[in-house]
């Protein structure tokens, strides 16, 4: 069975409630796709008015981050039934921003996985490598082990469910992409290690995105490959041109 395109977009730290909600309407017609899955990852304070402004549409909500407990002296953080109380149907987990500013370890995103699947939550999982490490040639061993721990303990049901996003970090908002055949190459890799870590059926049914500079241009070829399933979008979320990539065909 072909896997379902997954296309979402990151907001990041961007956008009022009020600038939100007119984004959305102004998006809304634009995404109207149901051969793809349109997911609206969108900051904490935004999501209530986001997850209104979506009703009757295609469009589910995700959040960015969230905390891997559900209640207590946390003070800023957000936890999973929050989330889904309000609507959310998708968490970010593991970004390289949360990775590299915030000091997210690959052990903290494996607690976060299993509590994101404990309350029905869908995780997309972000891993990727430096330019330094691909230069180092080790981009295949970092994102095995970001992958491997991040899925500990998963069961194989969970992760046929899970969604990876392989965002290589020289290529985040810096308006490189990686070519085609390198966005390809890593996600079979990551394919491949889903296989070893659980089983073949499993592997067919992840669902693994590109991110990193994806633009209405570069979206087609993309997602044409074997291995992408969709892409997590950037700067490009926030513009009309998001319709472009949700009708990428």
């Amino acid at each position: 069975m072909a896997r379902k395109k997954i296309i979402a977009g990151n907001w990041k730290m961007n956008m009022t409630p009020s600038e939100a909600v007119e984004l959305v309407n102004t998006l809304k017609p634009l995404v109207a796709n149901e051969e793809v899955d349109v997911v609206f990852c969108v900051p904490a304070i935004d999501i209530v008015p986001v997850v209104e402004a979506v009703k009757g549409t295609n469009i589910q909500v995700g959040a960015e981050n969230m905390y891997f407990e559900e209640k207590g002296a946390y003070t800023g953080e957000i936890s999973p039934n929050m989330l889904t109380d309000a609507g959310v149907k998708y968490v970010i987990l593991g970004h390289s921003e949360r990775r590299e500013y915030f000091g997210e370890t690959n052990e903290d995103i494996n607690k976060k996985m299993h509590k994101a699947f404990e309350h029905g939550l869908t995780p997309i999982m972000c891993c990727g490598e430096t330019l330094t490490q691909r230069e180092q040639g080790v981009t295949m061993d970092f994102i095995r082990q970001q992958v491997k721990v991040g899925f500990q303990g998963i069961t194989a049901d969970q992760a046929k469910t899970a969604v990876i996003a392989y965002e290589p970090i020289w290529a985040i908002g810096t308006g490189k992409t990686a070519t085609t055949e390198q966005a390809q190459e890593v996600c079979a890799g990551i394919r491949a290690c889903i296989a070893e870590i659980y089983d073949e059926a499993t592997a067919e049914a992840i669902r693994i995105q590109y991110g990193g500079s994806v633009n209405a241009a570069t979206a087609p070829d993309l997602f044409a490959q074997a291995d992408i399933d969709g892409g997590l979008v950037g700067g490009a979320a926030l513009k009309p041109d998001f319709g472009k990539i949700v009708n990428y065909k």
